[in-house]
């Protein structure tokens, strides 16, 4: 049997969410299919900077600002830069009066959870197809054999989304670097000389088109993204299932770097994540097709090197929300969009030229030339 539902958001995560709240809270109904089993099948990745011109903006039309104060994490703007043998360039400690502030990602997608009824998210939905039926209606398949349609599609999920087919073609390409991710359990205890070097929020070290980004996480362990300039298909020639021999290939790509950054891999605790950085086209958008629509890395996606991604997912849903509330139908989309596009690809841009410089010959003096640091 097929259900309908007015308005099916596609994908759970926070700009979906968002969305979802953002119209929950002007009392107006609309169903969130998440291909994820339940909210606890995986965990959602490390710190957040939710930015006050944007992210912050879509929690106070969210009603939920107040109790995101509550999640920051004391200490997390504080900001070091190093080169590629520790010494420090650039230090910034977190005062309280940034406008940054940092947030456990799971923690803000849990907030935005429990301010909906447990009714409007619908977990263990993969879509498998969507088709329009005419009349700016959709039907959705999932890969459990169930079937809905929909007045308004929204395509809330992700850089591979299942919608976005429906208004363009572009798909997310290789932007050239890819990333290892590791973390350091209970760090200052027991990796001492790590912790120390990253310090309390967010840590760079940069050097010939490669380099250690880091976070100190809310539960004190540090999380670290190792960038590499490399092949699209450099990741699958390693074994991620043996950590061993992971590290010691990742490793090889420092070989003179110093002994405490290379330790946020050697002596790093768990599972080792390889990951692709794919973006799609700076300035991607679409013709107006009726009663569908997208946000977040589905409309934008792109690189994390300007700290826009989540941001404006959140920002994406909260104005989408908004001018559902505030106008009708396809008038909705229409108003909603006119904005999207240029605040899209203003961030896409930017994000984009900072990879360029961050991986470029000379990436660690074109960073602290954007601080205004001191000279190496």
């Amino acid at each position: 049997m097929t259900s309908h539902y007015p308005i099916a958001i596609i994908g759970g995560g926070l700009g979906g969410l968002t969305l979802a709240r953002v119209l929950h809270v002007n009392g107006i109904d609309a169903a969130v299919f998440e291909a994820e089993p339940s909210a606890e099948a995986r965990t959602q990745g490390g710190m957040l900077d939710i930015h006050e011109d944007s992210g912050q903006i879509a929690l106070h039309a969210a009603g939920l600002h107040d109790e995101f104060r509550e999640l920051i994490h004391a200490g997390g703007q504080a900001f070091r830069i190093v080169d590629s043998q520790g010494v420090v360039h650039f230090s910034e400690r977190d005062d309280g009066s940034g406008g940054r502030p940092e947030v456990d990602r799971g923690q803000l997608r849990d907030l935005l959870l429990r301010s909906l009824p447990d009714s409007i998210v619908h977990w263990g939905r993969k879509v498998i197809g969507v088709r329009p039926l005419g009349g700016g209606r959709h039907e959705v398949t999932f890969a459990d054999g169930a079937a809905i349609t929909t007045d308004l599609l929204v395509g809330a999920d992700g850089a591979w989304s299942r919608v976005r087919p429906l208004l363009s073609s572009a798909v997310p390409e290789y932007t050239g670097i890819s990333f290892v991710e590791t973390d350091l359990l209970d760090a200052d205890t027991r990796h001492p000389a790590c912790s120390a070097m990253i310090g309390e929020g967010f840590f760079i070290s940069l050097g010939d088109h490669k380099g250690f980004l880091a976070h100190r996480e809310s539960d004190r362990s540090v999380h670290t993204y190792t960038a590499l300039k490399v092949d699209e298909n450099w990741l699958d020639g390693i074994d991620f299932t043996d950590p061993v021999t992971a590290k010691q290939v990742v490793l090889a790509q420092f070989d003179d770097w110093h002994d405490t950054l290379r330790a946020l891999v050697a002596d790093a605790d768990g599972a080792i994540v390889p990951r692709r950085i794919h973006a799609l086209p700076v300035g991607h958008r679409w013709d107006r097709a009726p009663g569908v629509t997208l946000l977040g890395d589905a409309a934008h996606l792109m690189s994390p090197f300007a700290g826009e991604g989540a941001n404006l997912a959140m920002l994406d849903g909260a104005e989408l929300g908004l001018a559902i509330v505030n106008h009708p139908g396809d008038q909705a989309l229409d108003v909603y969009e006119q904005e999207l596009f240029p605040r899209s690809e203003k961030s896409a841009a930017a994000s984009a030229a900072s990879l360029t410089m961050m991986f470029g010959d000379d990436g660690l003096r074109g960073l602290l030339d954007q601080f205004g640091a001191d000279t190496l």
